[in-house]
């Protein structure tokens, strides 16, 4: 091992785990604790004005500038007795991070000094720079004007000393240039589309929410280690390294005993989730070495959102302070498994009852099944849609790869309902059949009690799962805003029951009784969307050649695959949702190739650097040492016996005289690949070179430096190997 190496493993290897600072009480008693919920607003704000600000999250109405005046004086009082300096509005442009500008809250007093102010003009509208965040030419750099807007059904919180507003962002001419004004757009479309069609089953119902649990994995790295592999700080992933002997084969480490160090980063975490107000509950190993996973309990899909967004903010920080790095890249390690981000999805109404799950009456599984296939028939007219939203240079690493669902939308519903499904499509009655809850289970030990079974098994290739009642879009990647997912679902949905409920009010009109009615174009619905069904192992070579017959889309290119958003059936679904128009559509598709472009070159550079100023130099003097090592024997032995003594390092040296040519001819390739790649104007078709020129040379420079890794001799190997990144002490 390199002294360099050595240097930084040691010590690496001899942290400790970091003692948290435990608060006195009880989660319950500081959970929301910098977070302006309805407990502050209760407190901070005057009666009249906190009943009109409650009315209008809940009845999603606008909230007068006056009512927002009064909001901002009790928020800023709430803010400075809880130590904050500065306001912010905290608002997610198209980077898939966050984004704020701090403002202090000061203002002169006309006397000399100044005094503490914050206005409902100042709570409710901001101006950042429009120009200057990603937005797909919608701005011109001269025309810098946009506008950030107070989210009010998000609430406020305070990070660090300051006071965080979360806001929606849109352009001068009104575009979003951001996540969460589109988002808010898709969750009121299908609250309406999907209020529509369960007051056909229940009048009492005004308002349906869409739910999000999402599980965040992510893996941790010594940061010392971390600083010594420039690929990782610069690309969050290694662009080569050969696999340990050790990973992830013999699964110990999945639902293991967390490391001692990992625990103390991970109660830490907690606390900070929990005084945000992230519900964080759940925590163990994941399959990988090194690999972790965290998961709240389900919130409305708009403040789910917010927080994780928040919570990857939360983590880098934690994480500094343990002397870890968070990587949140979708396949950080060759070889062994990736990191998503499952976001499980349902529907609910404001009278409390679960659309995806199974009721106890006949009326209740009619509606279950109603809201079932509608979504069976959303995705599969949308699937090419729906992966186009997961999509990204990073995540394209991991979709296929090591219990990741594969790059084709499926969905997967179990033996229990497909049989219902198949009943329905062939019955020539008008029947629902009892759909039964968990079932018991008994084990025959006295020492077990009974065991209540789902009535659904999972299926870890799947794509698109239901798994009892909800939803579980497994494709989702670890890095990615949920909310990009969460748009394409929820407008889709909202799309397929606004078609429903117009075909089940043309059938009434027309006379026919309510539950033929339904259960006409549910059956309808189910021959349908047959295609997207699917139970079994989404990773057989079967399934890709039946994906295609069924006219699924298989596409793989990433660049490709954003090519959904722009087909004519996405372009007048959103339209019709009111959630894009088609200006915005092509404006993030621009980007999307964009910042596809922009990582993939990150990573040709970097990898080209690392091959030639790192990788060859040690090669060569490796090379130096095995040459000098000849030379002695062919001086100290005679002929014949300098061939027996001598064969293994000639070959060794030839060996490594090949991949060195290899890996010089590939990289000098690679740039002038990417040289013409670059001379392309046309974003889509720059994003297409990068893929088909530049992107498939990683994997050939990086098969060479992975053998020179194995026979270079570890004291001249100067980058952290697998085997120490991966295993942490």
């Amino acid at each position: 091992m390199s002294q360099l190496r050595f240097t930084v493993v040691k010590e690496a290897f001899s942290h400790k785990a970091v003692e948290v600072n435990m608060p006195k009480e009880k989660p319950s008693q500081y959970f929301g604790k910098y977070v302006f919920n309805r407990k502050k607003m209760h407190e901070y704000l005057p009666k009249k004005t906190f009943d009109a600000l409650v009315n209008a999250i809940d009845n999603k109405e606008p909230l007068d500038r006056e009512v927002a005046d009064s909001v901002a004086e009790g928020m800023k009082q709430w803010a400075l007795d809880n130590g904050a300096k500065h306001y912010t509005h905290w608002f997610h442009p198209l980077t898939d991070g966050t984004a704020e500008k701090h403002d202090s809250f000061i203002e002169h007093d006309g006397k000399g000094g100044v005094l503490e102010d914050f206005t409902g003009k100042l709570l409710v509208q901001q101006e950042p720079d429009a120009s200057s965040f990603p937005n797909g030419g919608i701005r011109n750099t001269f025309e810098a004007r946009g506008y950030s807007a107070w989210d009010i059904s998000s609430p406020a919180f305070i990070l660090g000393n300051t006071l965080c507003i979360p806001t929606i962002f849109i352009s001068y001419t009104g575009e979003a240039l951001d996540y969460k004004m589109p988002l808010l757009r898709a969750l009121n479309s299908v609250d309406k589309a999907a209020t529509s069609v369960a007051q056909l089953f229940d009048p009492n119902v005004k308002h349906v929410y869409s739910y999000l649990g999402w599980e965040q994995e992510y893996f941790l790295v010594d940061e010392l280690l971390y600083s010594a592999r420039p690929d990782l700080m610069l690309t969050g992933r290694t662009l080569m390294g050969h696999d340990s002997a050790k990973n992830q084969q013999l699964e110990d480490h999945y639902f293991g005993s967390i490391p001692a160090r990992v625990e103390a980063f991970m109660l830490d975490l907690e606390i900070e989730c929990h005084k945000l107000g992230i519900p964080a509950k759940t925590r163990h190993n994941e399959v990988a070495p090194n690999q972790f996973e965290l998961a709240p309990i389900y919130e409305e899909t708009n403040l789910a959102n917010d927080h994780n967004l928040l919570l990857m903010l939360l983590m880098d920080d934690v994480a500094r302070r343990h002397n870890f790095r968070v990587l949140l890249h979708e396949k950080p390690f060759k070889g062994i498994n990736g990191s998503g981000k499952h976001n499980n999805w349902s529907l609910g109404t404001d009278t409390g009852e679960q659309l995806f799950a199974p009721g106890k009456t006949t009326a209740a599984n009619l509606q279950f099944i109603t809201f079932f296939v509608n979504v069976m028939a959303a995705v599969y007219k949308h699937n090419a849609l729906l992966k186009a939203s997961i999509s990204s240079a990073t995540n394209g690493h991991r979709l296929g790869a090591n219990e990741a669902p594969p790059a084709i939308i499926s969905i997967f519903v179990g033996k229990q309902l497909s049989s219902i499904l198949d009943h329905l499509e062939t019955s020539d009655k008008d029947e629902i059949i009892d759909m039964a809850g968990k079932a018991g289970k008994t084990l025959g030990v006295y020492q077990i009690p009974d065991l209540l079974i789902d009535n659904t098994d999972r299926n870890r290739t799947s794509p698109f799962a239901f798994t009892g009642n909800r939803f579980e879009f497994r494709a989702v990647g670890s890095s990615a805003n949920c909310a990009s997912a969460m748009i394409a679902l929820n407008a889709a949905v909202a799309d397929q029951l606004n078609e429903f409920r117009a075909a089940i009010d043309k059938r009434l009109a027309a006379g026919e009784k309510f539950e033929h009615a339904v259960l006409s174009e549910v059956k309808a619905l189910i021959s349908f969307a047959k295609p997207i069904h699917f139970d079994g192992n989404g990773y057989s070579d079967e399934w890709k050649a039946e994906a295609a017959r069924r006219g699924l889309d298989c596409e793989t290119s990433v660049p490709l695959i954003f090519d959904a958003y722009l087909k004519p059936e996405s372009i007048e679904m959103f339209k019709r949702t009111g959630v894009f128009s088609e200006v915005e559509l092509a404006a993030r598709n621009e980007v999307k190739w964009e910042i596809y472009t922009k990582k993939i070159q990150i990573e040709a550079r970097v990898l080209g650097d690392l091959a030639i100023n790192h990788v060859l130099p040690v090669a060569t003097r490796y090379q130096s040492v095995l040459l000098d090592n000849v030379s002695k024997i062919q001086a100290l032995f005679p002929a014949e016996k300098f061939e027996q003594l001598a064969s293994s390092e000639m070959l060794s040296i030839e060996k490594i005289a090949n991949h060195m040519t290899v890996i010089r001819d590939k990289v000098k390739q690679m740039v002038n690949a990417r040289k013409v790649a670059n001379k392309i104007e046309n974003q889509r078709e720059k994003a297409i070179a990068y893929h088909d020129t530049v992107f498939p040379l990683f994997d050939e420079i990086r098969y060479h430096i992975d053998k020179l890794e194995l026979m270079i001799d570890d004291e001249m190997w100067t980058l952290p190997k697998y085997r120490e990144l991966l295993f942490i002490r």
